[in-house]
């Protein structure tokens, strides 16, 4: 079972980019295959200090790290504050980058994505954000930028996007995170 962990960067209730992560979810329930899908909440997290990591940082970081190191694959999706990731999203990976060495990102499979009622689609915190999981060890999906651009709250009360091209270029950037996973797992076979 592939185990992937579902981010938004946005921690706002009605949240385009949630609403995306809810479109993977059903994605990933309609695919071939035994997938589960799970989310973590970046705003739960305290701010990012070294003397609160010395001391084993919190219930919630040590919650969010254990979540991390247990899944397969992770799959992020960013609004852009000022053609940035937002603060709470780089507070969570600062958390999930330590320790060094020892960070449940490293070599951890990460999709990126981004929506934003702009007609940009927040595409602007992506190149940073692929940049610090770069830094963190993450091994990040290699895929064409999907950002939605224009993006308004989605219509059915389920909180998902039934519009067929946006469905379809998520549903690409998933397909590339699940066949990342194989081949992962083939090369672990070889090995063995």
């Amino acid at each position: 079972m592939a185990k992937i962990v579902l981010v938004s960067g946005s921690t706002r209730r009605d949240s385009l980019n949630t609403a995306v992560l809810t479109t993977v979810r059903h994605i990933l329930a309609e695919l071939p295959g035994d997938h589960e899908a799970v989310t973590l909440s970046v705003a739960g997290l305290p701010f990012y200090e070294a003397g609160l990591e010395h001391a084993d940082g919190s219930p919630e970081v040590r919650a969010a790290k254990e979540q991390v190191a247990g899944a397969d694959a992770l799959f992020i999706s960013t609004p852009s504050y000022n053609g940035e990731m937002p603060g709470a999203l780089k507070n969570a990976l600062d958390w999930l980058s330590r320790p060094g060495g020892r960070s449940p990102l490293t070599g951890k499979v990460t999709a990126v994505t981004s929506a934003s009622p702009g007609a940009r689609g927040g595409i602007d915190a992506q190149p940073g954000l692929v940049g610090v999981l770069g830094r963190c060890g993450a091994r990040v999906v290699e895929h064409e930028p999907v950002a939605l651009g224009g993006a308004r709250p989605p219509a059915g009360a389920d909180g998902r996007y039934t519009d067929p091209d946006i469905v379809g270029r998520l549903e690409s950037l998933t397909r590339a995170v699940l066949t990342e996973l194989s081949r992962l797992d083939e090369r672990a076979e070889v090995l063995v």
